[in-house]
């Protein structure tokens, strides 16, 4: 890095602000691109995440996007596929719907996606940003101070560094500094739930299905992991999540069995239980100020269909191709109109997930007979109709033009 900045930005230079899966993965994808990166932020040593026992479900578009930049091969031995996704009325109400069963082989797939967990993905990242001649990994514990410019946006680390991109992408999470740099409007809101996470072994095989139950505090999904393991997420009223997580290790294992009706057999060894609150976040813009939104910058939403890192992939992925066309009309990579092109291509995407997910979550809170009736009837239809099954598996994929020219190609 040049402190002094004194040489003025080059053409085609990018700085990504956050160092998670969504970062790395933007980073990576503008590297292909054609774009001088440097992807800045903590933890950017292989092994660092080992502690991080959590997963991600990656569907299949996120999937096809690390194979396309070359990451997946390193994946693949440590995650599982998911070949049916199961919904399951836990809800003990008057009017429950009939379980449903999604299969992937219904739409010619081997899977829906894999679970990976989080610090394989991020050390297969980092691995491989190492390998590239226009990537560079710099480890700071913070970004301090984002200044858009201009033609260039000056970027501040902890330690007083300074840089200089064309574009920045923000990639620094739900309490973004680059989001308020850029001067985008954002909107939250809370749920009275927290979300239990964990994994947890078991004694019969779960055959690649993913089960979500759907419960009156929120949903209860296990997710699969190799052999006779799974991942979990348990969502429950804070006070009871509170008392969950107090447990000691048999206690919690004795809850999760019971919770589990025999699905996954018995519960055996459980990992570090984490907790967090359920909250939603949506922008009034996605870019701005050359300054491009990613992830949980961007959109925040409830663990619910294991929509969330696929839209910050999908992000990744809308923006390396917005890029490239600038890229190769000589254009300005961080100029108003890739500006537009970015916010325009992913707008629709993340509209319509953040709304559908927050309606079923709410859904499943509101015990009145007659959302519960029509809640009922809506899953009945899936359940009796195999085409609307697959219409609906297929959107919960990714709309074909939700995908960047490059991915719609390789469908």
């Amino acid at each position: 890095m040049d402190p002094s900045c004194s040489d003025g930005p080059e053409t085609n230079r990018v700085a990504v602000v956050g160092a998670g899966p969504a970062g790395l993965t933007a980073a990576v994808s503008l590297a292909n691109a054609g774009a001088q990166v440097k992807c800045v932020g903590p933890g950017l040593s292989v092994g660092t995440n080992q502690g991080d026992t959590r997963t991600s479900a990656l569907m299949e578009t996120s999937i096809r996007l690390l194979r396309a930049n070359g990451v997946w091969d390193a994946c693949l031995s440590q995650s599982a596929p998911l070949k049916a996704i199961r919904l399951i009325d836990d809800t003990g109400r008057l009017i429950r719907a009939p379980e449903v069963v999604f299969h992937a082989s219904d739409l010619n797939l081997e899977a829906f996606g894999y679970n990976v967990p989080n610090s394989v993905l991020v050390d297969a990242l980092i691995d491989h940003a190492r390998t590239m001649s226009q990537l560079e990994l710099v480890e700071t514990p913070a970004v301090t101070t984002v200044v858009p410019k201009r033609d260039h946006v000056e970027i501040t680390l902890e330690d007083g560094r300074m840089e200089r991109a064309r574009l920045v992408v923000g990639a620094d999470g739900r309490r973004s500094v680059c989001r308020d740099a850029a001067a985008i409007r954002v909107t939250d809101w809370s749920y009275k739930q927290s979300a239990i996470a964990c994994n947890f072994d078991h004694s019969l095989p779960h055959e690649s299905i993913s089960n979500e139950f759907h419960r009156p505090a929120g949903p209860f999904t296990t997710v699969p992991l190799p052999g006779k393991a799974s991942s979990l997420v348990w969502v429950e009223r804070p006070d009871e999540a509170a008392r969950l997580m107090a447990l000691d290790a048999d206690g919690f294992a004795k809850a999760l069995d019971e919770r589990l009706q025999g699905v996954l057999g018995q519960v055996r060894s459980i990992s570090k239980r984490a907790v967090f609150p359920l909250s939603g976040l949506s922008v009034s813009r996605l870019a701005d100020r050359r300054i491009a939104l990613v992830g949980e910058a961007a959109h925040v939403i409830p663990p619910i269909g294991a929509q969330g890192l696929n839209l910050g992939f999908r992000d990744a992925a809308a923006l390396a191709d917005c890029v490239s066309k600038a890229i190769a009309a000589g254009g300005d990579i961080g100029g108003l109109d890739v500006m537009k092109a970015y916010s325009k291509a992913r707008i629709a995407d993340i509209s319509s997930r953040t709304l559908a997910v927050d309606m079923l979550n709410r859904s499943v809170l509101i015990g009145l007979v007659p959302v519960q009736a029509v809640r009922s009837l809506g899953l009945q239809i899936l359940a009796s109709f195999p085409t609307l099954r697959k219409i609906v598996m297929q959107a919960g994929l990714a709309p074909e033009n939700a995908l960047p020219a490059d991915l719609r190609r390789s469908a």
